[in-house]
């Protein structure tokens, strides 16, 4: 099942980001589930979320492993939206 991880970072939260992003792309090498990811960019082309396509059994594996995330470990995002997805395209 593809699952779109879709994640807001909190305001002014752009160090966060930047201290465990090593973290962060060590987990996504780890956990071998991420088909595509990448961050989300604001008007200056600032990091201000994350975009993740996970393939994963469930929306429980889904759940997991956006818990267990080193970025969401470290509180960096506001919100966090786990939709299902269907590529089309690509």
């Amino acid at each position: 099942m593809l699952v779109a991880l879709i994640a807001r970072d909190k305001k002014d939260a752009l160090q966060t980001r930047l201290d465990n992003r090593a973290a962060h792309l060590a987990y996504i090498e780890q956990t071998g589930v991420v088909s595509q990811a990448g961050p989300l960019l604001g008007d200056d082309d600032a990091m201000i979320g994350s975009l993740v396509i996970l393939d994963v059994a469930d929306l429980a594996a889904a759940r997991d492993w956006a818990a267990n995330d080193p970025y969401a470990k470290a509180g960096l995002f506001e919100s966090v939206d786990l939709i299902p997805w269907k590529k089309v395209i690509g």
